[in-house]
């Protein structure tokens, strides 16, 4: 230990003792690469620390913005709608950035927002699919597709980075957004596309529009790759060593930018994942990010068990994995992450709050995705929702921020109960996702002797007795009327338990 100073020592040591880090053999993404990537991490590996996995669980409740060229279309589906553009269409998608100019865009006023709306986080697409860099890259692009070349789509050189700084805007959207964020204490989460469907050198990863003959060897998933791309699929050559050793080079340059020019990043959010192939030189990679920033939080897609938390998409788990892994469900309010023009399609302040509470009981956070328009402004409806979400959380986030879910299965009784804890496990919060009526029945909680239980919002001790082995609550006849309760859509009651 030499030459080393005590507290990294610790972090190491503290890292290296977790033994029971594995993701859910359910996870979708980890059924991705299970066949290619280790299931334990090589032995210089080290995860982030305890203290940051603790950091992570304290955060509960972010957003998760999706903004690309895709929004100049205003259409929802992220970057995905590209694959099933026309050849034509495709060649356009890629000229936007050339007069994209989001003249509404204000990181301290986004931030503003979500510090109103009770988010502690937030993550933001760096890089989506289809390749372009919302960030200053100093990377190039030296081949892309062609999709309007005579003769039908080709391979054709270039040199650009693709990129925001290339655009009439001409700003760096995730530089701004980090000095934005940490001036408001939310911490940042980088989301960064392992594949790249505007580089040719990237073919045929993770539904690339231009496959190869050895797709099925190269990837883990060319049948549905090609149920995906359809009459659209373009096979073009397969890519030779010196443009494998290129890809991997710029995804390992455009992963050390982000985590040597923004300042401390908290997460970094992977998406997708490459092939058996280039594993050992993407592994490599993830070994530097590591030293550059020790405690950043990886997202475990594409890296297996090397990723340090994982992400439910589009639902809430049932129950308490069986894991160990931080998770973190990302869930957009809209019909899909990126910008959503229908005000009828968002879900609401009710849904988010409670799938809020089901999440932190749970163990686990919750995080609502939204997307600005091509301008950078959010819909109405969004705003008005998260601000309702915002309002409630004022009133009771004190049951969600930093707790804990309680033990086995005591995180909910029936449909409408859920519970989350402190850390020192003296007091628990009782959620009822449903009015109580007139007493809220519990079965599974005890009181400590002469203690005070309350609804959050309504500073008034209440009535409560034991009856058998359950706790009845009395709800004061004032609160039976709407117009007089601290708050909608779910009630917490603060109650001090017998320490554990």
């Amino acid at each position: 230990m030499s030459g080393v100073p005590v507290a990294v020592a610790l972090r190491r040591a503290s890292a290296a003792d977790r033994i029971h880090h594995y993701l859910p053999k359910s996870d979708t993404h980890y059924r991705k690469v299970q066949s290619y990537v280790e299931e334990v991490p090589v032995p210089e590996y080290r995860w982030a620390s305890d203290a940051a996995y603790e950091r992570f669980r304290d955060i509960k409740y972010g957003v998760r913005l999706h903004w690309g060229p895709y929004s100049v279309l205003g259409e929802p589906g992220e970057s995905w709608p590209f694959l099933k553009l026309s050849f034509a269409d495709r060649q356009h998608y890629q000229s936007l950035y050339k007069t994209w100019n989001p003249g509404s865009f204000n990181a301290g006023e986004w931030m503003d927002l979500f510090a109103a709306c009770g988010m502690r986080m937030f993550a933001f697409t760096t890089k989506h699919h289809d390749g372009f860099s919302m960030f200053d890259t100093h990377t190039r692009v030296r081949q892309r597709a062609n999709w309007a070349a005579p003769g039908g789509p080709g391979i054709e050189p270039c040199d650009l980075a693709y990129s925001m700084m290339e655009t009439p805007f001409h700003r760096d959207v995730v530089k701004e957004l980090c000095e934005a964020a940490r001036q408001r204490d939310i911490r940042i989460d980088l989301y960064f596309s392992h594949p790249d469907w505007y580089d040719a050198d990237f073919r045929p990863y993770a539904y690339h529009p231009l496959q190869v003959p050895s797709s099925d060897v190269l990837t883990t998933d060319y049948r549905e790759v090609k149920s995906r791309l359809g009459d659209e699929e373009v096979v073009v050559p397969d890519p030779n060593p010196d443009e494998v050793r290129r890809m991997m080079a710029r995804h390992r340059a455009q992963l050390t930018e982000l985590l040597t020019r923004y300042g401390k990043i908290d997460m970094l959010c992977l998406d997708q994942w490459l092939g058996p192939k280039v594993w050992p030189m993407l592994r490599q990679t993830i070994l530097q990010l590591r030293k550059l920033q020790p405690d950043v939080m990886l997202r475990a897609r594409g890296i297996g068990n090397y990723g340090d938390y994982y992400t439910p998409e589009g639902f809430v788990p049932g129950a308490r994995e069986n894991t160990d892994t931080p998770w973190f469900v990302i869930y957009p309010l809209g019909s899909s992450f990126s910008y959503e023009r229908v005000a009828a399609n968002y879900k609401g302040a009710a849904w988010v709050v409670r799938n809020l509470i089901d999440t932190v009981a749970k163990g686990g956070n919750f995080m609502v995705g939204i997307g600005p328009d091509g301008d950078g402004r959010f819909h109405p409806t969004a705003i008005s929702q998260l601000r309702e979400v915002g309002q409630w959380l004022t009133v009771n986030g004190r049951g969600i921020y930093s707790t804990r879910p309680r033990e086995a299965a005591l995180w909910s009784e029936g449909a409408d109960i859920r519970y989350t804890r402190t850390k020192d496990k003296r007091t628990v919060y009782a959620f009822a996702l449903t009015w109580p009526g007139e007493r809220l029945s519990l079965r599974s909680i005890r009181p400590a002797e002469g203690s005070t239980i309350q609804m959050m919002g309504a500073e008034v001790p209440l009535k409560w007795t034991l009856q058998g082995a359950g706790l009845e609550v009395q709800i004061p006849p004032e609160l039976q009327d709407e117009s007089r309760r601290p708050c909608r859509f779910a009630w917490a009651f603060q109650i001090r338990t017998e320490a554990v």
